[in-house]
């Protein structure tokens, strides 16, 4: 029973929302010096993925003002606003799930519950000198307004950019220019032991920098997993780095930099039963962060590679199950019919022991590897079959099947009857929980006026058919034109659901 209560709180105290918790992430590029693809089709932004190489030395003394103050003027205070949600019982609750481990005390940073406008605290990275700042997606997770303080207490409204709930990362741009950034040091290249420092913003208080060392890599501890199956999507990719470094709530976004001052983590998990830090905290791996946000500068949406195959990790029950002859490596369960494995020769029962040429022992490491490249990207995948050592490449694909990078599709406001439809935003979908839609305005001036639909409401399906952009409702209402109408389902900005029947006969 208390080995169970142990394991329940590692797994509760990696959710800590605008605080350390909620985070968990993944994605490195492989062992050796890597430079991601590029950055943004925008040629204003002055942003760079390189991953510097940093030789890490240690400043004589073990001395850590240095990279302190080169640090922190790049670490800000991100603070979010949640209005009360609409709801059978009248006001926004917290999520059970968060309650079961932190209590009531866990809303004072993630303000979700109680009434009137609700407040979040987290932290975030700036990247580059133009406004874009990195920091977790459950620090800004379905906010109202997302607002940056900086060390130097300028204060930016920001607007959402894109978001990654799989790797629970999130880009932010404010309206700055020649602000102070920190470039990204590569993760790959951290070893055990080395010392670190954690800069954010805990408990509101502004720039607190704290030092450990780097206990592990590679760790996987459930929590990214564990949201992504509560939403119907086994997405979630974890291959954190583990630190010593004191990290609290509200340090959720922030950095872990080596002594040189470079980016080697996002801060995003605890492991604690009591909501605060009690010795070991989780960062997202540069090298997952820099391929996230080279992703959503550069094509909008996040592009996921797969190998394609249902994996094991080897331990010794399972060695002796299948009469395996080593204890290393990934099983292969089984594969995806017409997947990248499958098309590059790789069986059930193989075990999959390097993605090119960095060893993979765990099912986390292999997610790792794979999962920093984008489809048609080739990887050199080697296996054993029996005794008999293989290497093969891969083409990987996407979660469709194909070769092909997915771009988000930019649709613009149209007019129809009279109303205007118009694209929702980033923030508006992140608020909500969409994936598109359509917002209608001037509703009072047009053929809609009589169908009880207020301005401002978000058309997301009309009768089967999700709506994903404005130019869905032409199409969908025009074709129901023929039949006995149809029943229009979407949400308010508030949050209130509703369903307007237009057209029907009387």
């Amino acid at each position: 029973m208390q080995a169970k209560q142990m394991m329940l709180g590692l797994l509760g105290s990696a959710i800590l929302g605008g605080g350390v918790a909620v985070g968990g992430y993944k994605l490195l590029e492989p062992e050796r010096t890597v430079t991601p693809q590029a950055v943004a089709a925008d040629p204003n932004v002055r942003y760079t993925s390189e991953l510097r190489s940093s030789n890490y030395v240690v400043p004589e003394g073990l001395n850590f003002t240095a990279a302190a103050a080169s640090v922190t003027p790049a670490v800000v205070h991100v603070t979010t606003e949640y209005a009360p949600k609409q709801s059978q019982g009248g006001s926004a609750q917290m999520d059970p799930f968060l309650r079961q481990f932190f209590g009531d005390d866990f809303e004072q940073y993630h303000g979700r519950q109680g009434q009137g406008v609700q407040q979040g605290s987290g932290s975030g990275v700036i990247i580059a000198a133009n406004g874009y700042i990195v920091t977790n997606n459950h620090v800004i997770d379905k906010a109202d307004k997302i607002t940056v303080i900086m060390d130097d207490k300028r204060k930016f409204d920001a607007e959402l950019v894109g978001t990654d709930p799989t790797t629970d990362l999130a880009l932010l741009k404010v309206k700055a220019d020649n602000l102070p950034f920190i470039r990204y040091g590569n993760s790959d290249q951290v070893k055990v032991g080395e010392w670190v420092l954690a800069v954010g913003n805990p408990f509101n208080l502004n720039s607190t920098v704290t030092a450990g060392i780097i206990s592990a890599k590679g760790r996987n501890i459930g929590i990214l997993r564990e949201q992504s199956s509560r939403s119907n999507q086994n997405m979630g990719i974890e291959s954190f780095l583990q630190t010593d470094a004191v990290v609290n709530p509200g340090n959720s976004g922030g950095a872990l930099v080596n002594l040189n001052g470079d980016l080697i983590g996002i801060n995003s998990a605890i492991a604690s039963q009591t909501g605060s830090f009690v010795g070991y905290s989780f960062a997202v791996p540069s090298s997952i962060v820099s391929k996230v946000i080279d992703d959503l500068l550069k094509y909008k949406v996040v592009q996921r590679a797969l190998l394609g195959v249902s994996i094991q990790e080897v331990d010794a029950t399972l060695a002796s199950e299948k009469k395996l002859s080593t204890l290393n490596g990934v099983y292969v369960q089984s594969l995806t019919e017409g997947s990248s494995a499958s098309e590059a020769g790789i069986k059930p029962g193989d075990i999959i022991t390097e993605i090119n040429g960095t060893k993979v022992n765990t099912s986390s490491q292999l997610q790792e590897q794979v999962a920093r490249f984008r489809p048609g990207d080739k990887i050199k995948v080697t296996y054993l079959r029996g005794n008999d050592a293989r290497t093969t490449t891969a083409t990987l694909r996407n979660a469709t099947g194909t070769t092909d990078i997915i771009r988000e599709e930019v649709s613009k406001a149209i007019k129809y009857e009279g109303a205007t439809l118009a694209p929702v935003s980033k923030q508006e979908m992140n608020k909500l929980g969409l994936d598109g839609g359509a917002k209608i305005s001037g509703v009072g001036k047009s053929n809609f006026r009589e169908t009880g639909i207020d301005d401002g409401f978000i058309i997301t399906r009309i009768d089967k058919n999700k709506v994903t952009k404005p130019q869905d409702v032409e199409k969908f209402l025009e074709a129901a034109k023929d039949s006995q109408g149809a029943l229009v389902e979407g949400v308010y900005p508030d949050g209130r659901k509703a369903y307007y029947p237009i057209g029907q006969a009387e």
